[in-house]
């Protein structure tokens, strides 16, 4: 889109009674985001479901001065963004009825032709919880997808940490602006997730904070992909809004079932017996439910790398591991003389290599 349609599909966001379900229904019927500026308000309320409090602050000046410092903060960040009828904007998310009129991103997403999962799931995740989802992806590698969640802690870092482990594309989906990073310990993987995947928002840069963000946030995770994996969930929880975003988009909900004691398999428990989503108790019913099919010519492209290469300190940290099994941080650093800042960087770096693999405690065991 041109940077005028830019401007005024940005300004037509700003206005506050005017969500993405509106815009959409204005810019159809005017032709653009700027018509609907310039068209008169008696024409406009002729519109189904156009009310006179929605375009109250329609006309307010501070609309395209707000859509200005955006646009300045996007080109100095180096963000693009998707528009709703653009053939760059996600082809499932285009057929959400609330999905946002405008996509921004980071990174180097690529969405082509290859399947689209997202994978969500209790913050609490639990050590069977981690098994499980690194098993699933790597079962599903060879099908080549996307894997997309919310970057939060638990089993969406699980997700995206083995997605990046077998050299799939991940695409972490915020509740906020591109101008942060939530929560702050995940910084770390930031530079990772872009160069093979990267970040959707539909927040702006201005956005403040809020704990509603991550509600609106799920149905782009849900949105974008044709299947919803709920891994792990108490009895409640925002995966299991995510899980009821996709059933509403008609979209396919997998869900792990645990034991009926566990506290965190209970809303994956009441999803499958509700019949809300399908019992997933082995990976591959993901590909077999959806009917992928596996082309020959991809095989070897996405086939897991069996030798991985070590930086002289990571051998000695490896080396360590593999004599004396699990270890904390602090113990690695002081037996391989090196300060625990390098040590910690190392271990992230083993760590998407397929290496080592963290513990509760900030314990480290080689994989």
């Amino acid at each position: 889109m041109s940077e005028n349609d830019l401007l005024y599909t940005l300004a037509l966001q700003h206005v506050p009674k005017i969500g993405d379900i509106t815009a959409k229904k204005l810019i159809t019927n005017c032709g653009s985001a700027e018509a609907v500026f310039k068209e008169k308000k008696q024409n406009l309320l002729k519109i189904d479901g156009i009310g006179s409090i929605m375009l109250n602050d329609l006309n307010e000046k501070d609309h395209l001065v707000a859509a200005e410092a955006e646009i300045h903060f996007m080109e100095s960040n180096n963000i693009t963004c998707s528009y709703f009828k653009d053939a760059n904007y996600p082809g499932k998310l285009k057929h959400c009825i609330d999905g946002p009129i405008l996509l921004f991103q980071s990174g180097q997403i690529n969405i082509n032709h290859q399947p689209i999962i997202s994978i969500v799931g209790t913050r609490k995740i639990t050590t069977h919880g981690i098994a499980f989802c690194e098993a699933l992806v790597e079962a599903l590698t060879p099908y080549n997808p996307i894997i997309v969640s919310g970057l939060a802690y638990g089993t969406d870092i699980t997700a995206h940490k083995a997605a990046l482990k077998h050299n799939l594309q991940t695409i972490g989906c915020l509740a906020h602006g591109l101008n942060q990073i939530y929560p702050k310990v995940h910084k770390k993987y930031v530079a990772a997730i872009e160069n093979n995947g990267g970040f959707f928002t539909d927040f702006w840069s201005s956005a403040t904070f809020d704990r509603n963000n991550f509600l609106k946030r799920n149905r782009v995770i849900a949105g974008l992909s044709e299947a919803t994996i709920v891994i792990e969930s108490a009895e409640k929880g925002g995966s299991l809004v995510t899980a009821d975003i996709a059933n509403s988009y008609n979209r396919d909900v997998f869900a792990v079932p645990g034991r009926t004691t566990d506290t965190q398999s209970l809303g994956c428990n009441n999803l499958i017996k509700y019949q809300k989503a399908h019992m997933l108790s082995n990976p591959l019913d993901v590909p077999y439910i959806l009917n992928w099919q596996l082309e020959e010519p991809n095989k070897q492209v996405v086939q897991k790398q069996l030798f991985v290469e070590l930086e002289a300190d990571e051998k000695v940290i490896y080396n360590y591991l593999k004599e004396h099994n699990k270890q904390l941080l602090d113990v690695i650093a002081v037996n391989c003389n090196m300060p625990i800042y390098k040590v910690a960087s190392m271990l992230l770096n083993m760590e998407l290599k397929g290496v080592v693999r963290p513990l509760p405690g900030k314990l480290f065991e080689l994989v």
